[in-house]
């Protein structure tokens, strides 16, 4: 599915995303990533949802977000409670769907200016 935006103002834009690969301002990416409009972090290392921990989560944190989006591939499922504790005692607002979902909802946020942070699964084939 390719996702228009009109103008990225020099941040990260998600510009496309079909299974297995999410574009990022021109850029094609075949592994989980995080991005926020300021930050990318390629090569996020869960390529599962079975294989995401709190640790991981950390890395989103450190970002200073107000929202984050977790990603979780080609299907929505919902981590361990246990995963998503350092956001809730953080306070930060956040929103599990599957990968395809979470693109657009980060593009749209972003748009409105938001401080916003995706941790994006792409499962591997």
């Amino acid at each position: 599915m390719k996702i228009q935006m009109d103008d990225t103002g020099g941040r990260y834009a998600i510009s496309a995303y079909e299974p297995g690969r999410i574009t990022v301002n021109q850029t094609v990416y075949t592994r989980s990533l995080i991005v926020s409009p300021q930050r990318l972090i390629a090569d996020w290392t869960p390529r599962l949802l079975s294989a995401l921990a709190s640790e991981h989560l950390a890395e989103l944190l450190a970002l200073a977000p107000e929202v984050v989006l977790i990603g979780t591939g080609r299907t929505l499922r919902f981590p361990h409670p246990s995963v998503l504790a350092g956001l809730v005692s953080a306070g930060i607002g956040h929103e599990i769907m599957d990968t395809g979902a979470a693109c657009r909802t980060y593009n749209v946020l972003m748009g409105e200016g938001r401080r916003v942070a995706a941790g994006l699964l792409i499962e591997a084939d």
